[in-house]
C-alpha cells in the first residue's frame, strides 16, 4: 500500500514515517488512518456483494498501554472494535476477531510485527499476558451474537527457522493456556486453532480435541486449483472430525480466485479472502 521496500511491519512503517515528517505529523496520519481506513460504508458495500462475515485483524497493543498508532490506553481497542461490531451487527453480518500480532511476534516476520523471531514462545512473561489478553477480551465479549469466535493466533512459526520443531513443541500448549483463560467468561464462542509453519503443519498437534467448542483453521497461497492442493487440509478434517475453514487467501488473479473459491466451496471449507 505505501509502495516502500524495506519497511514492511507497521514498527518500521511508523519508524520511516516518524523520519519523514515527523512525530507529530505520523500520530495525526494513524489517528486518521484509525478512523477512516473503515467506515460503515464499506460494511454496507460488503453486505452488498453477498458476504456474511468478516475477520478482522487486531495488534495486541491496542489491549495494552504500549503505544501504538497513537493510543496508549489499556481499553483503546474496544473502542474500535465496538464501533465496527456495532456496524456488522446493524447488517446482520457475523465477525471473527483474530490476534494478528500477538506479544513478542508469533512468526517472527513482518507479518507480526515482531523483531524477526517468535519470541512469544521463549518468554512465559509474553505466554501469560498473551492469555490474559484475551481473557480481558472475552470478558467484553462474551455475549455479543454478532461474533462467531476467536482466531486465538495468526501464522505463528515462519518455515524458515531451523529450531522450528523444537519451537513448535510450545504451540499446542499456549493455545490450551489461552483456551482456559477465556472459558472463565466465556464458553459460546467458537475458539480457531492456527497450525504452525504459517498455518500449514498440524502434525503439531498431538491432542485434537481439548475444547468442546473449537475448529481449525488453514491458509494456502500460490497453489494450483486442484483437488490435490487441498488433499491434506481434508485429511486432516477427516482424522479430527471437526471444522476446518480456509481464513486467508489471495494475492493472485481473480480467475484463480475464482477458481480457489469453487473448490473450498466444492469441499465444503468456509473461506475468507
Amino acid at each position: 500500500m505505501f509502495l516502500f521496500e524495506n519497511a514492511s511491519s507497521y514498527r518500521l512503517i511508523d519508524q520511516a514515517l516518524k523520519e519523514l515528517v515527523g512525530l507529530d505529523q505520523t500520530n495525526t496520519f494513524w489517528h486518521q488512518c484509525q478512523d477512516q481506513y473503515i467506515t460503515k460504508d464499506d460494511i454496507c458495500y460488503i453486505r452488498k456483494t453477498g458476504m456474511n462475515s468478516i475477520r478482522i485483524p487486531f495488534h495486541y497493543k491496542l489491549f495494552t498501554n504500549e503505544d501504538y498508532m497513537e493510543f496508549n490506553d489499556a481499553n483503546g481497542g474496544f473502542e474500535l472494535l465496538d464501533r465496527v461490531v456495532q456496524w456488522y451487527k446493524s447488517k446482520r453480518l457475523y465477525v471473527i476477531l483474530d490476534m494478528h500480532d500477538a506479544l513478542g511476534g508469533q512468526t517472527g516476520d513482518n507479518i507480526d510485527d515482531s523483531y524477526g523471531y517468535p519470541w512469544l514462545f521463549e518468554n512465559e512473561n509474553n505466554e501469560t499476558l498473551y492469555s490474559s489478553i484475551w481473557e480481558k477480551i472475552v470478558q467484553h465479549h462474551a455475549k455479543d451474537t454478532t461474533i462467531i469466535g476467536y482466531d486465538l493466533l495468526n501464522v505463528p512459526i515462519a518455515h524458515y527457522f531451523p529450531n522450528k520443531d523444537e519451537i513448535n513443541k510450545k504451540l499446542e500448549s499456549i493455545y490450551k493456556q489461552a483456551i482456559s483463560a477465556i472459558r472463565k467468561y466465556d464458553t459460546n464462542h467458537i475458539v480457531m486453532l492456527v497450525g504452525a509453519q504459517l498455518d500449514s503443519n498440524f502434525s503439531v498437534f498431538s491432542d485434537w480435541y481439548f475444547d468442546n467448542k473449537m475448529m481449525y483453521t488453514c491458509h494456502r497461497y500460490w497453489c494450483d486449483t486442484l483437488q490435490n492442493s487441498i488433499q491434506d487440509l481434508l485429511d486432516f478434517r477427516s482424522k479430527v472430525n471437526l471444522p476446518l475453514y480456509m481464513e486467508e487467501t489471495r494475492e493472485n488473479t481473480d480467475q484463480w480466485i475464482a477458481s480457489f473459491r469453487k473448490l473450498l466451496d466444492k469441499n465444503n471449507i468456509g473461506w475468507h479472502f
